[in-house]
């Protein structure tokens, strides 16, 4: 989970911003300098972008309304978010019960340490109980809204929640395209990207066109409460089945059938490009994974054969080998750090 904070639109009666009674305040000689720097608008956003959490960025939307413009400007927001991109706050556990045959409810376990500001939020997303329901199945998550997708008697459903925001309300997704015909349907997967300052939802459907070694990839946008066709593109490979679709900037990753290659959806260009595998690895659905890198044109590649787990950085045609972990040593440690 990343973090992510709305704004609220307050309104707050003070003309003059407040310090806190235990901060230092001004020595007379310093106040000129510092009504001169916080009276004018541009050096006020400057420093407002730069605060570092969205906890801190509520606050000081909260000291007048002259603080509360700036901080709630659109291009003040979409600044501050590229000075201060969203945070790991922690991960998600599932537990599940083969004898019960019971599927129990997420738990969230934060990443320690994380600084004294994010304390409350960190709270809010451990006490959030996905309405007391087990039986969830987190499909993705994305500054701070979770897609999860539940079999209820009414049928599949998916509903987006937000831990980090309780007092919104959770938003029903509409039901899913499928394939005309259910037997070449391969795989689907509900995707989200940062738009402005909210996030936008895709659908891909991955199809088997019926012809050896070709597929066909759907991709719908969430718009008006109603699923639309976005793009469609022919791919010469067919798609894993999985459900391990990873979409960076405008393009979606997804492995092929034979697990040497990762195929590549242009949502642009609406076309597909491949890239191998690093030599002697295969994808295998639960032994790796693709996760997003930094720079928005690279992925890493997660795989983890015996008890070895390597990281790998695709970057431009090039695979780099960033860590090898071995699993024996990392558990000898963890027992000599809690005993």
């Amino acid at each position: 989970m990343e973090t992510a904070e709305d704004i609220p639109h307050l309104v707050c009666p003070e003309k003059k911003p407040r310090f806190h009674a235990e901060a230092p305040q001004p020595s007379p000689t310093q106040a000129p300098a510092v009504a001169k720097v916080l009276d004018d608008d541009d050096l006020l956003t400057e420093i407002i972008v730069r605060v570092g959490f969205p906890t801190t960025l509520v606050h000081v939307a909260l000291v007048c309304k002259r603080w509360l413009a700036h901080a709630s400007d659109s291009k003040s927001l979409s600044r501050f978010r590229k000075l201060h991109p969203p945070r790991l706050l922690g991960y998600y556990i599932t537990k599940v019960s083969v004898l019960l045959d019971k599927r129990f409810a997420p738990r969230f376990v934060p990443m320690l340490p994380q600084p004294p500001e994010l304390a409350t939020v960190i709270r809010r997303a451990e006490s959030y109980n996905f309405d007391g329901y087990g039986g969830l199945h987190i499909m993705d998550c994305r500054s701070g809204s979770i897609i999860t997708r539940r079999y209820e008697e009414i049928g599949l459903t998916h509903v987006v929640h937000r831990p980090l925001c309780p007092h919104r309300s959770m938003d029903i997704v509409p039901p899913l395209p499928s394939a005309q015909d259910h037997s070449f349907q391969v795989f689907g997967k509900i995707l989200s990207k940062d738009v402005g300052t909210g996030l936008c939802y895709l659908y891909v459907l991955g199809e088997s066109t019926g012809e050896a070694g070709k597929s066909m990839a759907r991709v719908y946008v969430l718009q008006d409460g109603a699923w639309k066709m976005h793009t469609s593109a022919t791919c010469p490979h067919s798609l894993h089945f999985g459900l391990k679709a990873l979409l960076v900037n405008n393009n979606i990753y997804v492995p092929t059938c034979s697990g040497y290659h990762i195929i590549v959806l242009d949502l642009t260009a609406s076309s597909f490009s491949t890239f191998q595998l690093p030599r002697g690895v295969k994808y295998h659905y639960f032994k790796s994974m693709l996760s997003r890198a930094d720079d928005a044109s690279s992925v890493y590649f997660i795989h983890v054969e015996e008890f070895q787990l390597r990281v790998w950085l695709h970057k431009g045609d090039n695979w780099l080998l960033v860590d090898t972990i071995c699993l024996h040593e990392m558990l000898a440690i963890l027992v000599c750090q809690n005993t």
